[in-house]
């Protein structure tokens, strides 16, 4: 199947959960930064409100104003209606599409603008929200799957592209230098977005590259000085071409590696495989019991977890598809089943330090994982192997 052709989703879950609320509609309205919208349509819409709706077993989108034949392209649903000058808001023409008394029960998700909540409301509407497709969509299809493993490819593209430029890079002094100029967290991440546009994949404002201190802020995206002797953490989600995110985080000390680094990297480490094996007990185990396995290694090896200042004081891990964070969380004890694609990120972090953070993304099968990172965990970077083309080949395979 190739990029161009746009499956339907899981559109069953909706007719389902419609016939045992006894409900006359689904109605979601978002914009292009809604994932849940995105899964729905398969359509890759503006900056601007449109709804898609499920009434009477068809499902329908409410497209912008001249976006219509795009969405015609893309929406593998049944119907496509496109917004013009009389009917121009979302609500109301979704409203349009709901053949039913205005005393009908509509269903919508939490996350559903709070103005189109009381729009709706006020047609006399009885509107009950549903997590539905948030538990279907969690469990990833054959075409999903392909394509996180593609994102996940560019992914490891660019970590490897990073690692060479740490690799390549000579301290001066004690900064660390890199094409005859001082190389900062911002002149690496520029460096990994380009390999991920050479790729086929877009950064999304999701390339986190801390040095040393700023490794412990776990969403950095300044400009800090990379030293030698330092951890460098780059945690890399792109948005893939199909619309999946792909998500990984290696931690690199490009100098020699002191002792506090080198034993929170083996910490890590060890509470990475740790969480791994217990995950390869899926399908059926709760995801907080993987959580519980990776916070044992830690503190087995001297550090503090849960609300601390050093130590472990994140999940550990999360969902993801067509969102880069999405169910099943490790935080919950949602079961693990097969079709959940998730990360595995254990970390350790100190504010004066630094921080080391490893993530793996994996699928859960019939049997137990599938590991769709190959790339390996060192602390000492290297440059890229003479026999290893990967940086060559584009996600989509050309």
């Amino acid at each position: 199947m190739s990029r161009t052709e746009r499956p339907t989703p899981n559109y069953g879950a909706i007719e389902t959960e419609l016939d045992e609320q006894d409900a006359a509609a689904y109605v979601h309205i978002g914009d292009e930064h809604d994932p849940m919208l995105q899964y729905l349509t398969r359509f890759d819409g503006p900056d601007r409100e449109y709804a898609f709706v499920y009434a009477d077993g068809e499902a329908t989108l409410c497209a912008p104003a001249l976006f219509g034949d795009q969405a015609r392209r893309e929406f593998p649903g049944d119907t496509v209606t496109e917004a013009g000058s009389d009917r121009p808001s979302a609500v109301a023409r979704a409203t349009d599409v709901i053949d039913a008394p205005s005393s009908s029960r509509v269903l919508v998700p939490a996350s559903l603008p709070h103005h189109a909540y009381q729009e709706l409301a006020s047609v006399g509407y009885e509107i009950v929200t549903t997590s539905t497709l948030e538990t279907s969509r969690a469990r990833k299809t054959a075409l999903e799957i392909e394509w996180l493993r593609r994102t996940e490819a560019a992914t490891q593209a660019a970590m490897r592209r990073a690692e060479a430029i740490l690799a390549d890079a000579t301290p001066s002094g004690e900064e660390l230098c890199w094409e005859g100029e001082p190389l900062t967290t911002e002149r690496l991440r520029r460096a990994i977005n380009a390999a991920l546009a050479r790729q086929g994949a877009a950064a999304v404002g999701n390339t986190v590259v801390g040095a040393g201190p700023s490794c412990a802020d776990l969403h950095y995206n300044g400009d800090d000085i990379i030293r030698p002797t330092e951890t460098v953490l780059i945690d890399l989600g792109p948005r893939g071409p199909d619309g999946y995110f792909g998500d990984m985080t290696r931690t690199f000390v490009p100098g020699t590696v002191p002792e506090w680094e080198r034993e929170a990297y083996e910490t890590v480490a060890a509470a990475l495989d740790a969480g791994l094996d217990r995950l390869d007990d899926a399908p059926g185990i709760p995801a907080n019991e993987v959580h519980a396995t990776i916070v044992d290694v830690v503190e087995a090896n001297g550090f503090a977890t849960g609300d601390v200042d050093v130590g472990l004081y994140h999940g550990t891990g999360h969902g993801v598809g067509a969102a880069l964070h999405e169910p099943p969380f490790f935080s919950t004890d949602a079961r693990l089943e097969p079709g959940h694609v998730v990360t595995i990120e254990p970390g350790v972090y100190d504010p004066e330090r630094g921080g080391v953070r490893l993530e793996d993304l994996v699928l859960v099968t019939d049997d137990g994982i599938e590991n769709l990172v190959e790339y390996p965990c060192r602390i000492t970077p290297r440059e890229k192997e003479a026999d290893d083309r990967a940086d060559e080949s584009s996600v989509d395979g050309t």
